[in-house]
């Protein structure tokens, strides 16, 4: 195993990580990819022995939640599932759930709508590790499956041009700060009022690394333009629904489709958070070709995951 560096108690954003902490992260991800067919003879299958890991959804979930179960399952934690009617602050005060919680419990994993529900409940219970499963402004677990994915068919992430098509959301958000800590470039093409916030845009170039640059289009094609890889992400996503028409109008000429992928270097990687809207944000032509990698992205979800719970919960055997 790759030795933990990491002395975090949280993961509510990429940004709680430094570099190394990343990129041993991606490493030890990759480790427990390859262990994984040892079963219970793997390493690192009774590494969280003894501990409890709470999930909290307020938004729907596959990939997540099941790879988040399978994870904790694979390196021997229990999982306690949790309602959202006791957890979120309607029966009592979020701070008051979370200080019960860290009495039973090692870690909460939350997938919820804002992220300062996240903060309140980490401040609130320091021995408590709680991990950001999606908010309304970051994806943290999307970002390091995706840069295993890379990595997986890359081997050198520095250098390499990564461009995203859509919406300036929280997918968007983690993947450019994942980028700019591994030195990898991003250009981010989305309409004028879907733009990524400036915010980010600050976060990101003050955590660049190896020269990585990050640059915002008004252009799909203009953005994919020599790219490696290019990814996109529903135009609607949970919460939104009401906007779903407009949404369609404005985002009409940022579909993924053969003809922008053209544009891009030859061999270029499709991304796909998912779920997906075939014949919306990206054709069924595009997301069932042979350089789609979206399923490898589903599946790297559980070996990212893994490896973030041992990080956090057990560095000694990470």
């Amino acid at each position: 195993m790759t030795p933990a560096t990491t002395t975090r108690k949280d993961f509510l954003s990429v940004l709680d990580f430094d570099s190394a902490d990343l990129e041993v992260c991606l490493k030890l991800a990759a480790q427990l990819k390859s262990d994984r067919s040892l079963g219970r003879q793997a390493p690192t299958a009774d590494a969280l022995d003894g501990r409890h890991i709470a999930v909290l959804f307020d938004k729907p979930s596959l990939r997540t939640r099941t790879t988040f179960e399978i994870a904790a399952h694979e390196l021997g934690g229990h999982v306690v599932s949790l309602t959202p009617d006791v957890a979120h602050g309607a029966r009592e005060a979020v701070a008051d759930v979370a200080r019960s919680l860290e009495r039973w419990v090692d870690a909460v994993v939350i997938r919820t709508f804002s992220q300062r529900l996240l903060q309140e409940f980490a401040s609130a219970a320091p021995r408590l590790h709680v991990v950001n499963a999606l908010t309304d402004d970051e994806h943290p677990c999307q970002a390091i499956a995706d840069f295993l994915t890379l990595q997986e068919r890359w081997g050198q992430l520095r250098g390499r041009t990564v461009t995203y098509v859509g919406d300036g959301n929280n997918v968007a958000t983690s993947l450019v700060h994942a980028a700019a800590m591994l030195g990898v470039h991003v250009h981010v093409a989305s309409p004028e009022t879907y733009q990524l916030p400036h915010a980010v845009v600050q976060q990101a170039t003050a955590v660049a690394r190896h020269g990585a640059r990050l640059r915002l289009f008004s252009d799909a094609a203009d953005a994919v333009a020599g790219a490696d890889a290019v990814y996109t992400d529903t135009w609607t996503s949970m919460g939104q629904e009401l906007e779903a028409d407009a949404r369609r109008r404005a985002f009409a000429a940022f579909q993924v489709n053969e003809e922008l992928m053209a544009a891009a270097k030859p061999g270029a990687l499709f991304m796909h958070c998912l779920p997906a809207h075939r014949g919306e944000e990206v054709t069924a032509e595009v997301f069932e070709s042979d350089t789609s990698v979206v399923f490898d992205q589903a599946e790297n979800r559980l070996h990212a995951q893994k490896a973030l719970l041992l990080m956090l919960l057990a560095p000694s055997r990470a």
